[in-house]
């Protein structure tokens, strides 16, 4: 079997996606997500002038061979273009090796370690009374596990509360826009959210929450110590990774789990969390840690620590991306939980799938592959439309802050 062609889809079915697909001799395909959300065209260059001829003629089935070809055999490695790229072919390889098994992904990759996938959902509100009502709402619909996000007093604009209840998309204009931040604020007003959620929730269900590296070590080890009477499933991003060694100061304060890793890109960005156990959960993700093929050893260093797996998934990873972290998330033992926002009723149609939910539970599905298509007619009605992820400002003067 050979490659015989590969292409790029970009389209904008609500948001902007980016697709890969390759094609063989055999006449399988495949495709594989390849979405860097407010640098979508970068990563579609960089596979079209750079990868995707380096492809044709080889052997589609040597999934592994050709990882390293386009990992190894780069001289500049790493980064999110360039892994963003190799995930997206690797994911379209697995597609294609599964089909030609035929048998559903995860079968591939050693079958199913558990009979489903529980996932989390985004619960998002203005206030602390609307972020109640929406958790509650969650957990009408099964979910098991629920995020809950909640604008802050003073704050014109938060992460996490934005347009859309069910389809938030935080890329909100052709430039980025400009929000303000101001940690004390945040930091008195957190607790007290999740003190309304567990007091008309109870305890039967998880409950997570999004920092988005927004804290000093110190300040999120004082969120976390805050927070440890409501149990929380984890504290995510609590602070920027880039400084590894900032997780053990939170770790000397505070019990609550710590999550990490949606921006992360190979193995080398959480080695030492992992190894040092800093942290619970990492949540390295198929479409920006190099695919399948490398989120499999970042998952096997993990279970050696007792790390769980907790991948991203909010919308601006494709159901490309989704099918096939559902695949890998069926399989692998040390599996965590899996985030789980649901995309547009446009961005379904253009791209049909296999996986389904029910009471707050995920399954991939049967069908060979990873079990997600493209319609190529209905994504070219949407063309790409320039968006950006903001920038952050602290409130009292101005200072660029992280985002």
């Amino acid at each position: 079997m050979k490659i015989t062609d590969a292409r790029v889809i970009v389209c904008c079915p609500s948001r902007n996606f980016v697709t890969l697909k390759i094609e063989t001799d055999a006449g399988l395909t495949g495709i594989g997500d390849a979405t860097l959300n407010g640098r979508e065209l970068a990563v579609a260059a960089y596979l079209t002038e750079h990868v995707i001829p380096c492809l044709i003629g080889r052997d589609p089935r040597q999934i592994e061979d050709i990882w390293q070809y386009l990992y190894r055999g780069a001289y500049w490695r790493r980064g999110p273009v360039t892994m963003t790229a190799i995930a997206g072919v690797d994911t379209a390889l697995w597609d294609i090796k599964a089909k030609a098994a035929g048998m559903p992904l995860y079968q591939l990759l050693g079958g199913a370690s558990r009979n489903g996938v529980m996932v989390y959902g985004h619960a998002n509100g203005r206030d602390i009374e609307e972020t109640v009502d929406r958790v509650l709402a969650y957990a009408e619909m099964g979910y098991k596990a629920i995020r809950a996000q909640s604008g802050v007093p003073g704050l014109e604009k938060v992460y996490g509360v934005g347009r859309g209840s069910m389809f938030y998309e935080p890329a909100d204009a052709s430039l980025p826009s400009e929000h303000d931040w101001d940690t004390p604020k945040y930091l008195h007003h957190t607790p007290r959210l999740f003190e309304a959620i567990r007091s008309k929730l109870g305890e039967q269900h998880h409950l997570l929450h999004d920092v988005h590296h927004r804290l000093t070590p110190i300040e999120a080890a004082r969120l976390g110590r805050d927070l440890e009477p409501y149990r929380l499933f984890w504290m995510e991003d609590a602070t920027p990774a880039e400084n590894q060694d900032g997780f053990r100061l939170i770790r000397q304060h505070t019990t609550t789990p710590l999550a990490v890793g949606e921006i992360f890109n190979t193995i080398w960005d959480c080695k030492g969390l992992i190894e040092n156990q800093l942290i619970d959960y990492i949540r390295a993700t198929v479409v920006h840690a190099g695919g399948i093929t490398h989120l499999r050893r970042i998952a096997d260093l993990a279970a050696l620590y007792q790390v769980r797996t907790g991948s991203h998934g909010a919308t601006d990873l494709s159901p490309v991306c989704m099918g096939a972290a559902l695949h890998f998330d069926l399989w692998v033992p040390n599996f965590g939980i899996q985030e789980y926002m649901r995309h547009t009723e446009e961005t379904d149609a253009v791209f049909p799938h296999a996986y389904t939910f029910k009471d707050g539970f995920m399954h991939p599905g049967e069908v060979p592959g990873h079990g997600v298509e493209i319609d190529e007619a209905l994504a070219a009605k949407y063309p790409y439309q320039r968006a950006y992820l903001p920038v952050n400002r602290l409130q009292h003067d101005g200072t660029l802050w992280h985002w």
